[in-house]
């Protein structure tokens, strides 16, 4: 039984003059989830919203580093069980399935 207590990821593109920063935080509490986005563009101001996840829409949610310990796992016994499917997010912080 695995589960996400927190997780931090940052994107940052640099194109000749313009830098993209974009920031996740992602955290558990005893109600679910929130997610924590921040997005700064150039020298403007960053842009953060947050939203959460309650514990029903959450069950058996796989975030990105669950995710390559799973991969691991099945690469190890060499089979991935037939239709094996989690629920993930998305680049934005959006509910989606992961398929195996």
């Amino acid at each position: 039984q695995l589960e996400t207590l927190e997780q931090e990821e940052q994107e940052r593109l640099e194109l000749r003059a313009h830098t993209v920063e974009r920031r996740t935080h992602v955290s558990s509490h005893q109600h679910g989830v929130t997610v924590t986005k921040i997005l700064r563009e150039g020298e403007a101001e960053p842009q953060c919203w947050s939203f959460s996840y309650n514990q029903t829409e959450l069950q058996g949610l796989l975030l990105e580093g669950a995710s390559l310990l799973l991969l691991r796992v099945l690469a190890l016994r060499q089979a991935v069980p037939p239709g094996l499917t989690f629920p993930t997010m998305d680049t934005e912080g959006h509910l989606c399935t992961s398929s195996y």
